[in-house]
């Protein structure tokens, strides 16, 4: 018998993509090494996130969901086949992306990395039960074996709690707030805000509110008056307005011809109105509307423990599940660790497992700086940056293999000293035979790259072609290449005039002193009135704290003559008159909001056109050519420019109108023509072009020409005036808020910016100082939360926080000039921002 042999397989090295097209990419042809590192960088709107989500992840996770079931693959939300020539080796792929959706009420840091798991289940094996008389038994082995136990002083016998006893959100629920740990209820001093107000004026404001108009006219057949004011009725009639009954009663209503029609109406109460509206509202305009009417309070039954007194009742080392919940990563890792020496000698070694699963867990992302994080804390109330790096972590521990992780700016957020830890993520998910592809503009991460990929030159248009790629080395010795420089740090980091040490505060200052909140100290900093200050440190070092939480509520109550927050001890606001925060939450929720309708511009426009000859003698107007309520919209897609395909068996596809090509008009706005430099242009043309093709196309038409010119000089030329604001990156959104304030005074403002760095470029963070010195230009004092270490070289003024997160946080650790924070022995910035400024 001929033994047979097994050829050697060659595994391809390289995901082969040819002639890519979308967005803004110029049918570019790339090869992207697989089981390696590889970057992607460019100036923004280069295509770089073309590339990497609209190309990579998109066709990666296409084609794995295709492999699936029909039926499995209806209930999965996928991309949709990219605008790409061809895309060969590409494995499966899974993407985390810049803005991870904002998690339930019932999320928290310990059930979203799943520590809350591993914790439970150390506390149903390892736990102190008590029996159902109330008598606590010591800590045993027999729980592991299944079997029940035995009160030694009652003789109860009893089946210990398991792991879904102790969860909040199964069988360990507190009763009272069903494991929310918030309890809701209806302020009665919000349904009639106004009692000077009759029935008949709207002094129930609910009934307003949720299409109940017809409220009043049905609680009159129960007696209670309606044309006299709210608190001159008496007690029963306010019982019923609050919380009558739901009886039908017979009422007359008039039809739009005037004739009356007897009808029956269920009555709702204020309070009904209310309760049915909170059930029914999904969306966060609905929720928003319905929020006025409702009171939050921690749950006077579990303190916001989220757990029953049941769930409470079993204990290790003298504490129960709740107080291990609210200790720090770093506190109940060090916690765990200390537990087997305190237990009987037989379940010890049950107990170095599930500590060291625990440890195993909790070690990713304490090397992600999120030790100062509580389990319990509640996941919508952490940053983009921390829930990002959640994903991260659980990425790692899924031990895939052969996988793509495309990775969408994961330094968000990320202290420059955390940078080795997200290195060492990246690298574990290549050893475990996957293949990593990031898009980032951080140098201290993208020089960790084996390979990089750079799209350029510029932007928009101006943009989508591949300049340069390659090792780090040959990127930086590539003479095309933007980023070269600054991987080399070749290239100058400080590009502004910074004051000089001894005049900083020479316009005075801004001072305020807190008392200790959170795990933050009592503080006492000084901001110097018409600088550039930097406020830094490790995440949850108290950044958001001071400034946020402080400093920014403090001046609005002080403008307005209202108490201090309870924390803020005093403020010398040093004439500062009003704070506007300035940060990178995206622009409008849906794909009508745009560049020209945000800007103004498009307001500009509609009353040229409407100027026109040809629009006169129609008797079209200015809001005829708006593509949200107008005539001249397109009637397919009422103006949003898209349209929803039903697939059957496949997702809901959103594609370009093919009415109206995404354009969001009709043929007629075709008709009319705006004279512009070179010729004539529709409506629908000029939406089409960028931001700086229109500032010469509008030459003759100076105010809307003027808010265009302002967003070139805030670096958004590239962006077309028909671009969704909600698709813009944080960065972006940041510049485009600015644009009204530029060329305004603005002595007596303070402008906060919250990580103004995110998403921008070197070269586009010079932009962004330009701008910030502009504002000094006008009079303004400008705060900066930021951890760019370009920003803070270029800052006037540094107050640095820290030294670590949470309780290893919380004070100031240094203030000065860059140089002098580089010089701290304590400072954690200073250590980076030292090699910088060398």
């Amino acid at each position: 018998m001929t033994e047979s042999r097994l050829e050697p397989i060659v595994a391809p090295g390289a995901i082969e993509v040819r002639g890519a097209r979308v967005h803004n990419l110029r049918d570019i042809d790339v090869d992207v090494p697989l089981g390696r590192l590889v970057a992607i960088a460019g100036v923004s709107g280069s295509g770089k996130s073309s590339l990497a989500m609209g190309v990579l992840y998109a066709e990666g996770s296409r084609r794995y969901i295709e492999a699936l079931s029909t039926y499995t693959r209806r209930r999965m939300s996928h991309a949709t086949r990219a605008a790409v020539g061809s895309v060969r080796h590409v494995p499966a792929a899974l993407a985390l992306r810049q803005r991870p959706g904002v998690p339930s009420v019932r999320s928290t840091l310990g059930t979203s990395t799943e520590l809350l798991n591993v914790l439970r289940v150390l506390y149903s094996r390892l736990g102190s039960h008590v029996c159902p008389n109330g008598h606590r038994l010591d800590p045993t082995i027999d729980v592991a074996a299944d079997l029940d136990l035995t009160c030694p002083v009652c003789g109860a016998v009893f089946t210990p709690p398991g792991a879904e006893s102790l969860a909040f959100n199964s069988d360990g629920a507190c009763p009272t707030c069903s494991g929310t740990g918030i309890v809701r209820d209806i302020d009665d001093a919000s349904l009639v805000p106004d009692p000077s107000k009759s029935i008949d004026d709207g002094a129930v404001a609910p009934w307003g509110l949720f299409g109940l108009s017809v409220m009043p006219q049905v609680v009159a057949e129960f007696g209670v008056r309606t044309d006299i004011p709210y608190r001159d009725l008496t007690e029963d009639e306010r019982h019923i307005v609050l919380d009558g009954p739901p009886e039908k009663r017979e009422i007359r209503v008039p039809s739009k011809t005037g004739k009356l029609f007897d009808l029956n109406f269920t009555y709702r109460s204020a309070r009904q109105a209310v309760s049915e509206a909170m059930k029914g509202a999904t969306s966060e305009k609905g929720l928003a509307r319905v929020g006025r009417f409702i009171t939050s309070q921690t749950c006077p039954s579990c303190h916001g423990s989220r757990l029953s007194e049941a769930a409470r009742s079993t204990h290790v080392d003298g504490i129960d599940l709740a107080a291990a919940s609210s200790k720090t990563l770093d506190e109940v890792l060090d916690w765990v660790a200390g537990l087997p020496p305190t237990l009987p000698a037989d379940m010890r070694s049950m107990a170095d497992l599930i500590g060291s699963q625990f440890a195993e867990m909790g070690r990713r992302l304490v090397q992600l700086g999120l030790g100062y994080l509580a389990l319990d804390r509640a996941s919508s109330t952490l940053s983009t940056g921390e829930r990002q790096r959640v994903q991260l972590a659980r990425a790692v521990r899924n031990e895939t293999t052969g996988v793509l992780y495309v990775l969408d700016e994961p330094s968000i957020g990320l202290h420059p000293a955390n940078i080795d830890g997200l290195a060492g993520i990246m690298r574990d998910l290549l050893a475990g035979g996957n293949s990593v592809v990031l898009v980032d503009h951080d140098v201290q991460v993208l020089r960790e790259a084996d390979w990089m990929i750079e799209i350029g030159p510029g932007s928009g248009a101006a943009g989508g072609t591949v300049i340069g790629q390659g090792t780090i080395a040959e990127i930086a010795a590539n003479p095309r290449s933007l980023i070269g420089g600054f991987l080399v740090e070749s290239e100058p980091i400080r590009v502004r005039d910074r004051a000089a040490e001894t005049e900083v505060f020479a316009n005075g200052s801004i001072r305020l002193r807190t008392s200790p909140i959170h795990t933050v100290h009592g503080l006492d900093a000084a901001f110097p009135t018409g600088r550039l200050t930097a406020v830094t440190g490790m995440s949850g070092s108290g950044k958001t704290t001071l400034v946020l939480e402080s400093l920014v509520p403090a001046l609005a109550a002080a403008h307005a003559d209202e108490p201090l927050p309870a924390h803020v001890t005093s403020l010398d606001a040093a004439g500062v008159t009003r704070a506007d925060l300035v940060d990178a939450t995206p622009i409008g929720t849906n794909v009508r909001s745009t560049v020209a309708t945000y800007s103004g511009v498009l307001d500009d426009l509609r009353r040229a056109f409407a100027a026109l000859p040809a629009a006169q003698e129609r008797g079209t107007k200015a809001g005829d050519f708006s593509y949200n309520t107008g005539s001249l919209r397109c009637p397919r897609c009422e103006g949003t420019g898209q349209v929803v395909l039903d697939v059957q068996f496949l997702p809901d596809v959103d594609i370009a109108c093919p009415d109206c090509g995404g354009s969001r008009y009709g043929p007629a706005a075709a008709e009319f023509r705006l004279p512009v430099s070179g010729g004539e242009r529709s409506l629908p043309e000029l939406l089409a072009v960028t931001v700086a093709e229109a500032v010469d196309l509008l030459a003759d038409l100076p105010r809307p020409r003027k808010k265009l010119q302002t967003l070139v000089e805030l670096g958004l030329g590239y962006l077309t005036l028909g671009e969704d604001t909600p698709a813009l990156s944080g960065g972006e959104a940041q510049r485009l808020k600015l644009a009204t304030e530029l060329g305004r005074t603005h002595t007596g403002t303070l402008f906060v910016f919250d990580e103004p760095s995110v998403g921008l470029h070197p070269l586009d963070t010079r932009v962004l100082l330009g701008v910030l010195d502009r504002l000094l230009a006008t009079g303004a004092t400008v705060i900066v939360i930021e951890h760019d270490l370009d920003v803070i070289a270029n800052a006037d003024h540094v107050i640095d926080l820290g030294p670590g997160g949470g309780t290893a946080g919380g004070r100031i650790v240094a203030i000065g000039t860059p140089e002098q924070i580089a010089a701290h022995a304590e400072s954690v910035t200073g250590r980076y921002l030292g090699t910088v400024l060398a």
